[in-house]
């Protein structure tokens, strides 16, 4: 799954998961459990994080494009 790449980048960031709660109201509790791969994260929640970080939805999600 994509847990560990999106936990990369908000650690890359300097940021807690607290941190990015504050700023995309996306719910500790939920962070955590999308970073621990515990499932698999909704779309809406991902066009949130990659907004917030600057990036895009595959730059999330480790994808390479060829």
């Amino acid at each position: 799954m994509y847990g560990k790449e999106i936990k990369n980048i908000r650690i890359a960031h300097g940021l807690t998961q607290k941190q990015v709660e504050a700023a995309t109201g996306i719910p500790q509790e939920t962070l955590s459990w999308i970073e621990n791969d515990k499932g698999i994260t909704n779309i809406q929640q991902c066009v949130i994080l990659a907004d917030y970080y600057g990036i895009t939805l595959d730059e999330l999600i480790g994808r390479e494009l060829k």
